[in-house]
């Protein structure tokens, strides 16, 4: 699948955000090492807390189908002017499944490309035998 078809897919995944709160709908769309591609949105609660990012479900969509993945890349979309990376929540859960490219784009031209590592350097794992 190109980064345009990604880019694509991540938009209209925000178009579905539940964001009554804030109105920062952000969508995400990740590419597995098999090669499927699935979506995710932010859902927001009165009780902002269990605000639950676009890039963590679109990792619990592709664990939902696939089972363990690993994900090669993911691209996130964001109705700002410049791009917004993912969290420091969402960058751990990525972070599990591999070090994959993390592309965040926005409404502007500007766009940021980075993977999992240098999002989140040192980051908690357990060992994993």
């Amino acid at each position: 699948m190109s980064e345009t078809e990604l880019k694509e897919k991540a938009i209209e995944a925000a178009s579905k955000a539940y964001a009554p709160y804030s109105n920062f709908k952000v969508g995400a769309a990740l590419l597995t090492k098999s090669g499927n591609v699935y979506t995710g949105c932010n859902i927001e609660n009165a009780s902002y807390g269990l605000t639950v990012c676009a890039e963590r479900n679109a990792i619990a969509n592709a664990i939902n189908a696939e089972g363990v993945i690993v994900i090669k890349k993911l691209v996130v979309y964001t109705p700002t002017p410049k791009p917004t990376p993912p969290c420091g929540a969402c960058r751990q859960v990525i972070h599990e499944f591999g070090n994959p490219e993390v592309k965040s784009f926005c409404d502007g031209e500007e766009s940021n490309i980075h993977h999992s590592d240098d999002l989140l350097p040192h980051a908690f794992e357990l060992k994993k035998d």
